[in-house]
C-alpha cells in the first residue's frame, strides 16, 4: 500500500503564493505518475496537474500560468506551487496518483490532504 501525506497549506491573502508538499512512501512504480488534485466544499474533486514518470508536467487551464509541478525523486516527493493565488483557489489539496485505475490497483487510499484559504 502507498502512503500519502500532505503538507504546505494555509490560509493566504490573495495574490501570495504557497508550495505544497506531497510525501509518498511504498511501491515506487505505483508513485512513478503522481496528481494534484483539489476539492472546495460542496464541488467534486478535480484534478490540477500532473507529472509524469519521465519528468513531463501539465496542469489544468484553469491553474495555467500559476501552478507549477516539480518532484524530488531521491525523496519521492511531490510539491505543487501556487503563485497568485486567488479566492477560487480555495479548496482542500491532495495528492495521488494520476490515474483511478493505478489508484485502486496499488491501493494508494486518498491522504488527509491539505487547507488551502485564500481570503483578504
Amino acid at each position: 500500500q502507498v502512503h500519502l501525506v500532505e503538507s504546505g497549506g494555509g490560509v493566504v491573502q490573495p495574490g501570495a503564493s504557497l508550495r505544497l508538499t506531497c510525501a509518498a512512501s511504498g511501491n515506487t512504480i505505483c508513485i512513478s505518475n503522481m496528481a494534484w488534485y483539489r476539492q472546495a466544499p460542496g464541488k467534486e474533486r478535480e484534478a490540477l496537474g500532473a507529472m509524469t514518470d519521465d519528468g513531463t508536467t501539465y496542469v489544468t487551464d484553469s491553474v495555467e500560468g500559476r501552478f507549477t509541478i516539480s518532484r524530488d525523486d531521491s525523496s519521492h516527493t511531490l510539491y505543487l506551487q501556487m503563485d497568485n493565488l486567488k479566492p477560487e483557489d480555495s479548496a482542500v489539496y491532495y495528492c495521488n496518483a494520476d490515474s483511478a485505475a493505478v489508484q485502486a490497483m496499488c491501493h494508494m487510499p486518498w491522504g488527509q490532504g491539505t487547507q488551502v484559504t485564500v481570503s483578504s
